[in-house]
Parts: structure tokens; C-alpha cells; sequence
């Protein structure tokens, strides 16, 4: 029986084996993919089959700059114990460093990556990691800046992750700068970085629900048009000190009061140069993973009635 690259491909998805891995099973079985997955069985990659669709929606999100690049990954397992293992660390710390120094376009270009002081491929040492830890492990994504100065930063041992870029002149040392504004990213999680950036969309659709808001309020339903749409637009700098980075009241009232934006160019002022926000990313764990709820005492009961008959 042949088979094609799309049937490597599907195999892949459902056991996490290597590209090469399946093609090889599939040679063996004449293209039967049941037959193919029991041979990967056979060969020892069991386990990582068996546990490749579970979710994965704990692990983390880390971030880290690394020879002056800044990486930022997400690394998802199982449980949230698993993610707190060094081996499961050192994973991560070490897929950041293939990212900075390889430079893969995607995960799947990244996981065809070497690893480091390895002859192995990450999808190879994953394979591994997946065996000894017991437990199915994802990259779910990554991003990196290489130019620039970054500062990475860590919260809640890798519930966020945060790269922030900065343009910096003056030879300072900007690092508390950086380390402060991604601490505001991770404790408000804006949804811009500045108000320029907001899509005319965005813009169009809050100042709607403004005069919305108006229209249903019986003091203000019934002024005219011109008036509500008016009072909406002078309501936007609200919306925007709330979405966008550089607008937001700077957390750390005790360093700087104002917003973001003030906070930097005072900082760097002080400093004796100029710092300049370029761009941010942000990662939550496990963000927009639907995650399997476990409801235990339905799963006792069920237990019980099946013991009893």
C-alpha cells in the first residue's frame, strides 16, 4: 500500500513522532497508518504516542536575553507539577537558546533544530523529556528581538512571560527601565502599547458603545447626535489609559506618578540619556487553551454504580 506526505504528516499529529520516525513506520506497515502506529509501539515510542493528546495547557511562559537577543517561548505540560521539575526547566531555558542562536522561522522549523551540546533534534529530546517525565509537552510558540536593547522578565515562576524592546541612547543601562515596564504589562495586560496604534475599528466601535450608553440613559437620550457623539470622543482618553501601554497610570506610583510614557523618559532623564519604547510581547500560560475539567465526584460516583452491578 503507498502512501503520501500527507499520510507522514498525519501520522505525526497523532502519535508526536518524528517526521522520519513515521515515514519509517509507514514503510514497515505498507502505508496501513493502525499498523504504523502499533510498529512506533513496538519500537519504544510508546509512551509518547500514547499521551500525545492530552492536554497540555500548564507549563510556562519564559523569557530570557541571551547573547543580546530576547527570546520570550511558551512550553506547555500537563501539570503544573511537572513544569516545576529542573529537567523540565532545563528544557525550556535550552529551547531559548536554540531560538536565539538558530533563529528557527516557526515551532516546526524549531523543533527540526539541533539542541544544544546534542547530535539530537529538539523534537528527538522531547521525545525523551515526554517519556521521563510521564508527561505530554507542547511548544506552543515563540518570539525573539535582535536588535534593539531587550529585558526580559519572569513572573510568577512563568505564568507570564515578558520581552519588552527598547531603543536606548545615551549609554545607559536601561534595565530597570525595561524590567518595570514589563512588570506593568504583566500585572495590566494592555491590549496596545500606544493609542496610535489603535485600530480606527476599535476606535469606531468604543465611541459607538459611548453614545450607546448615552442613548440608554434617560438624563442624556435625549440631547442631540452631534452632542453625544462629542461628550463619546472626550470619553476616549478613559479608553485609552485604560488599553494602551503608554497611557496607563504607571503602577509603581512610588518610583513616578503619571502614566507609562512619562515614567521612561523621566527614568532615562535621570539617567543621563533617552529611552524609547519600540514594541512588547507578552505570553500567559496557557492562555486560550481550553482546558479539560475533571468533575472527581461524578467520576467516584460512576465508579461506585459500576462496582455495584
Amino acid at each position: 500500500m503507498a502512501f503520501t506526505a500527507q499520510d507522514v504528516k498525519k501520522l505525526r499529529e497523532m502519535t508526536n513522532v518524528g517526521m522520519m520516525d513515521c515515514k519509517k513506520a509507514l514503510q514497515a506497515t505498507d502505508g496501513d497508518m493502525d499498523k504504523a502506529v502499533d510498529w512506533l509501539r513496538e519500537k519504544g515510542l510508546a509512551k509518547a504516542a500514547k499521551k500525545a493528546g492530552r492536554v497540555a495547557a500548564e507549563g510556562v511562559a519564559y523569557a530570557a536575553v541571551i547573547d543580546g537577543v530576547g527570546v520570550v517561548i511558551e512550553v506547555n505540560s500537563e501539570t503544573d507539577f511537572a513544569a516545576k521539575t529542573d529537567a523540565f526547566m532545563d528544557l525550556v531555558k535550552n529551547l531559548a537558546v536554540v531560538v536565539a542562536k538558530q533563529n528557527p522561522a516557526d515551532v516546526e522549523a524549531l523543533k527540526a533544530c539541533k539542541y544544544p551540546n546534542s547530535d539530537l533534534t529538539v523534537t528527538e529530546i522531547m521525545q525523551e523529556k515526554v517519556m521521563s517525565i510521564g508527561e505530554n509537552m507542547q511548544i506552543r510558540r515563540f518570539s525573539r528581538f535582535d536588535s534593539n536593547t531587550s529585558v526580559a522578565y519572569v513572573h510568577a515562576g512563568g505564568s507570564h512571560g515578558v520581552l519588552v524592546n527598547l531603543a536606548v541612547e545615551g549609554g545607559i543601562d536601561a534595565t530597570e527601565i525595561g524590567k518595570n515596564v514589563a512588570m506593568q504589562i504583566a500585572a495590566m495586560s494592555p491590549k496596545y502599547w500606544d493609542k496610535a496604534q489603535v485600530p480606527q475599528a476599535d476606535v469606531d466601535k468604543e465611541l459607538a458603545v459611548q453614545v450607546a450608553l448615552m442613548d440608554n440613559d434617560p438624563k442624556m437620550a435625549s440631547k442631540p447626535a452631534a452632542v453625544k457623539e462629542k461628550i463619546a470622543a472626550g470619553k476616549m482618553a478613559a479608553f485609552y489609559k485604560e488599553s494602551c501601554l503608554l497611557q496607563q497610570e504607571f503602577v509603581r506610583s512610588d518610583l513616578y506618578k503619571g502614566d507609562v510614557a512619562g515614567y521612561i523618559a523621566d527614568a532615562a532623564k535621570k539617567l543621563g540619556g533617552k529611552v524609547t519604547f519600540v514594541d512588547a510581547i507578552h505570553y500567559i500560560k496557557g492562555e486560550g487553551i481550553e482546558k479539560k475539567v475533571d468533575d472527581f465526584a461524578a467520576e467516584v460516583a460512576a465508579q461506585i454504580a459500576g462496582a455495584a452491578k
